[in-house]
């Protein structure tokens, strides 16, 4: 399945053009569902997959919903302890949503499309309105970095010591875990792991939605960094309202001559892996089906150009490359000693040297670009090796990494 994730600044217009692009990927074929938070005109606003048209199906999230569902869940699983606490138990009725309950929500949404909860009607291609740009940074965060904390505090490799369980309480004075939170553990971990795997997918796109100014140029020109840290691969930027040029009104004109200089911009910054692509303004709010059909404008139309770009499998952003090695990550044939140097590279656009910081903790590497922090776990070649340097060139970070004569085995 097809999946393109669709954000931009707060106010840009990015589910006008989520929902037109799910539209016009529905016309030309592909069984759509487009997901969303907030409610479109002229679509349902079912919770569960509700059709708009004949290939093009679409859902909202219910935040609300969701965050009384998962706490009455959860308290019906402490139900026990909160009996011996004397607690009294929450009303449904009486529960209203906290903050992060909208990213919940949508977490929860894109688990259920990753695990074919939804897969009725064979959707080909998913169309996800995210929340706006800085906010979508960190909800496509959020798996990877909940599954740490999940595998930090309660480690997988415990559960095998669940027979001596009650002897350790015993012995340290202290309740240990149940079951049950193991195993509630695995099972969000597994939910979490599907998001992520969605994410992650090569075949999953970002697709940035901005009107044309001085400060969408500042707000993407410091997401463009935090994308790349997150592996995010962006397929196209969608520049919206984009008003006609030369108006005879000096005051209309000024401000098409703003939008063409940023967008001179944005074809130089971004021309070589998410071209721009205009969305004319239609001089009024879309509402409904109709009008976004009109931004799509038939067979050769921005929207749909834009829906089909980056359908292809994306080579891999970060990758290791072997310096003075010919036979193996030892520079020979692994009998003479480790001498080559592996680099391992991540292409971060966008990236300064004075804001960037490495540092090694056992088998993950902590990043730090600008406002942006990444935990990434090592891969096993580069776990027996040590960091010996760093470089940033042309907008890739090159990190070396030395192979540990202790840890790469001898052959003689």
């Amino acid at each position: 399945m097809r999946t393109v994730l669709v954000t931009g600044p707060g106010g840009a217009g990015r589910t006008t053009v989520a929902a037109a692009t799910a539209l016009a990927g529905s016309r030309r074929g592909a069984r759509t569902l487009l997901i969303s938070a907030d409610a479109i005109p002229g679509f349902p606003s079912a919770t569960e997959p509700a059709r708009v048209t004949d290939t093009l199906w679409s859902v909202r999230t219910d935040s609300a919903e969701t965050f009384r569902g998962e706490l009455l869940a959860l308290q019906d699983q402490l139900s026990g302890v909160l009996g011996m606490l004397g607690g009294n138990q929450l009303d449904g009725e009486e529960l209203t949503e906290l903050p992060g309950s909208g990213q919940l929500a949508l977490l929860q949404s894109l688990r259920r499309a990753a695990q074919g909860d939804w897969s009725g009607h064979g959707y080909e291609l998913l169309v996800v309105d995210l929340p706006p740009l800085r906010e979508a940074l960190a909800l496509l965060a959020l798996p990877e970095q909940l599954r740490r904390y999940l595998r930090r505090l309660l480690p997988q490799e415990r559960q095998a010591a669940r027979a001596l369980r009650p002897m350790l309480a015993q012995l340290a004075g202290v309740p240990m875990p149940a079951h049950w939170l193991y195993e509630a553990a695995a099972r969000r971990d597994a939910e979490l792991a599907a998001v992520q795997a969605l994410i992650e997918d090569r075949a999953t796109t970002l697709r940035l939605v901005a009107e044309p100014g001085p400060a969408a140029e500042d707000t993407l020109r410091t997401a463009r960094t935090g994308l790349a840290l997150q592996g995010v691969r962006v397929d196209a930027l969608v520049a919206n309202r984009v008003l006609p040029r030369h108006s005879p009104d000096p005051w209309f004109a000024a401000l098409a001559a703003q939008q063409e200089k940023c967008l001179d911009h944005w074809r130089e910054e971004w021309a070589a892996g998410a071209p721009p692509v205009e969305v004319p303004h239609l001089g009024r709010d879309p509402q409904g089906p109709a009008d976004l059909a009109a931004l799509t404008g038939g067979d050769t139309a921005p929207a749909v150009a834009v829906a089909d770009r980056g359908t292809g499998r994306a080579e891999n952003p970060w990758w290791i490359e072997e310096s003075g090695a010919q036979d193996g990550p030892d520079g020979s044939d692994g009998s003479d000693g480790p001498d080559g140097i592996l680099i391992w590279c991540l292409r971060l656009p966008g990236a300064v040297k004075k804001d960037l910081q490495l540092v090694r903790r056992g088998d993950e590497l902590l990043l730090t670009v600008g406002p942006f922090h990444r935990i990434v776990p090592l891969e096993s070649a580069l776990r027996r090796c040590t960091v010996s340097g760093a470089s940033l060139t042309d907008g890739v970070l090159r990190v070396r990494f030395t192979p540990d004569a202790d840890l790469w085995p001898r052959t003689s």
